[in-house]
């Protein structure tokens, strides 16, 4: 009964993630995938790419682009492009730390609300508590504890994933669990913990997929707006926030300082933001 019942789940999630792929081979998944490839191996190769020191400073500072300099200096005579360069790889060092962890913990909680219904309604109580700080009031309020810094910033938007994963992996274990399969399972003489971790949790994962490329899409904006307030990661460590808010005052002499920085954090958030909808999409076809 059990090799019966099973069997059919597997072939199912086989076919969910098949949708995932074919989702990708979309315009909106190959346009997201060359967008967030093309930010993410700039960063990597942000040594080679560039080969000035990022916090080195010159004497030509606010220089146009030209020369040992393609997009110019900032006011302390620090080359742009260099800054850029590493600033994505702060980035994406920074989200693609805090978007796991965030998944993992809610993930933790979830299963723990799913394991008897006091448990279920601490944790819903928990999420609530979390979803009812915005983003923004959060970091707010754990910078004012641990002050600025790389691994607040992690934090703040870790604790700010938490309840979506959480939410999307309890809905789907609650779902799962009273199928079939579980069932034959539980006749077969599985423990709860068994059944859950075995059988239900493999079957009820496959919506956090989605729910990471937003992660990360929203990890972004974090990170760049607490920069670009002075509460993310701290100087002369370039990130995009940072690098958006020390050009404002430069608009008119150098629009370079802003656009650049701003035109690559836009693409992050859409190439994650199109992922996101062709994963998405994928899964309902």
């Amino acid at each position: 009964m059990t090799t019966i019942s099973v069997a059919p789940v597997a072939r199912s999630r086989n076919r969910n993630r098949n949708r995932y792929v074919a989702g990708l081979r979309t315009w909106r998944g190959v346009t997201g995938l060359v967008l967030v490839g093309t930010v993410a191996l700039a960063g990597l190769l942000a040594p080679w790419l560039s080969g000035a020191d990022p916090d080195a400073q010159g004497p030509q500072a606010l220089a146009g682009p030209g020369g040992a300099h393609p997009l110019g200096t900032d006011d302390l005579g620090r080359d742009v492009l260099s800054r850029v360069l590493h600033g994505i790889l702060t980035d994406l060092s920074i989200i693609l730390t805090a978007v796991p962890a965030g998944a993992l913990a809610g993930a933790a909680l979830a299963l723990l609300a799913a394991s008897s219904r006091a448990a279920d309604l601490v944790v819903q109580r928990l999420f609530d508590l979390v979803l009812s700080f915005p983003g923004l009031i959060l970091g707010l309020a754990v910078t004012a504890i641990l002050g600025p810094g790389r691994w607040p910033v992690v934090i703040i938007i870790a604790l700010a994933e938490v309840p979506y994963f959480g939410r999307q992996l309890r809905a789907g274990v609650l779902v799962q669990r009273e199928r079939e399969y579980a069932l034959a399972a539980r006749i077969g003489g599985a423990g709860r913990a068994r059944v859950l971790l075995r059988h239900v949790l493999p079957n009820a994962v496959d919506p956090l997929i989605v729910q990471g490329a937003v992660a990360l899409s929203v990890g972004v904006f974090i990170e760049g707006a607490l920069s670009f307030l002075g509460l993310g990661v701290r100087p002369p460590e370039p990130t995009l926030g940072s690098l958006i808010s020390g050009s404002v005052a430069y608009l008119d002499t150098n629009p370079l300082l802003a656009a650049t920085p701003l035109a690559v954090a836009t693409a992050l958030v859409l190439g994650f933001t199109l992922l996101a909808e062709a994963l998405n999409r994928g899964a309902r076809s």
